[in-house]
């Protein structure tokens, strides 16, 4: 596990179809002094990910259209910067983990997470 990082400031995306979710989530991370882009669509999470590069991205799985393996996929395959991505997701089963691992995700978490664990994942740049 690497340090955390120096900035605790981070630029994080939240792509998840739970508005009220990833409302909460934003607000944490807000409040804890990061700097946060939310889109409730795979294909936006997509697209704003291009174009703003964040350092992590906070990434739910079960989204209808394009889901979060598919995002995450496409986010590696385009070499979009050296961002972290973290599957936050309802699927917890050892295939749910491998097929995430398989995908390009850093860390796989089971929703709902705690805020402890997502403030430690957020201060930890890569493998956490």
């Amino acid at each position: 596990m690497r340090a955390p990082v120096a900035d605790p400031s981070r630029r994080v995306h939240v792509v998840d179809d739970n508005r009220d979710a990833a409302a909460s989530l934003a607000t944490l991370l807000r409040l804890n002094g990061h700097q946060v882009m939310v889109e409730h669509d795979g294909q936006k999470g997509l697209d704003r990910a291009a174009l703003v590069k964040p350092s992590l991205v906070l990434l739910d799985i079960g989204m209808p259209g394009m889901d979060g393996y598919q995002v995450c996929c496409e986010l590696r395959a385009r070499k979009i910067g050296d961002m972290q991505i973290i599957a936050m997701t309802g699927f917890g089963q050892e295939r749910d983990r491998q097929r995430a691992h398989e995908s390009g995700f850093d860390s796989h978490t089971v929703k709902p997470v705690d805020h402890a664990t997502i403030l430690r994942l957020v201060s930890v740049p890569d493998d956490a």
